[in-house]
């Protein structure tokens, strides 16, 4: 017997002495994520949600955006920062770093030694305070966020989703989807807290307001 008879076995199971006639009590499910979980300021939950996974958030208009790009990267010291190819130019924030380009791939030699990265998301989840990126422009493959102990992200406002079922509606369903919440993190058997190891150290999200 498979798992699926024995699933659907013990189902049947369970309805057995369920009249016929009975039907479900007909409440509707709701459908509108925003009205019943999130609340009507998904941009401030997804700021606060960010925060509570120890990233550093900041919420600016568009003026204020690439300075804030720029105060993440000094912040830390930065000294190299890759760009992905499509990453928007006026939002890369010039200062005391070199910029990597990753065309053609950097080696992996190349990312480790680099100090961080500057990517934009594909969509953003405010319940969960999780980023999602899919590889598309201004993103990079995988590896480039993986490696950098710095990862500045670019969040639109637009981009910030109530829940997972609506940020997914936002996604393509084909791409490779990386679902980030806060800076790498892991603990031993003694609970003891250790960041950086599979990924990021630092993770800084700029919330960008819409016009």
């Amino acid at each position: 017997m498979s798992g699926r008879d024995t699933v659907l076995g013990a189902i049947r199971s369970a309805l057995a002495d369920v009249p016929g006639a009975e039907a479900s009590d007909g409440d509707p499910i709701p459908r509108d994520p925003r009205s019943h979980q999130a609340g009507p300021d998904v941009v401030e939950l997804f700021v606060e949600r960010a925060a509570d996974y120890r990233a550093t958030v900041v919420r600016v208009p568009p003026s204020d955006a690439v300075a804030a790009v720029g105060r993440a990267l000094a912040r830390t010291g930065a000294k190299s920062l890759v760009v992905p190819p499509g990453f928007p130019e006026d939002l890369v924030a010039e200062g005391a770093w070199s910029r990597l380009e990753d065309t053609p791939p950097l080696t992996v030699r190349q990312l480790d030694a680099a100090d961080a990265v500057l990517t934009t998301v594909a969509a953003a989840i405010a319940l969960t305070g999780t980023v999602v990126l899919d590889s598309g422009p201004g993103q990079g493959r995988r590896a480039l966020t993986l490696l950098p102990d710095q990862h500045v992200c670019v969040v639109r406002a637009s981009q910030i989703a109530a829940d997972v079922p609506e940020a997914l509606r936002l996604l393509h369903p084909r791409r490779p989807l990386t679902l980030i919440s806060g800076p790498s993190a892991t603990s031993d058997i003694e609970l003891d807290r250790v960041e950086g190891v599979h990924g990021p150290r630092t993770l800084d999200l700029v919330v960008i307001a819409d016009d």
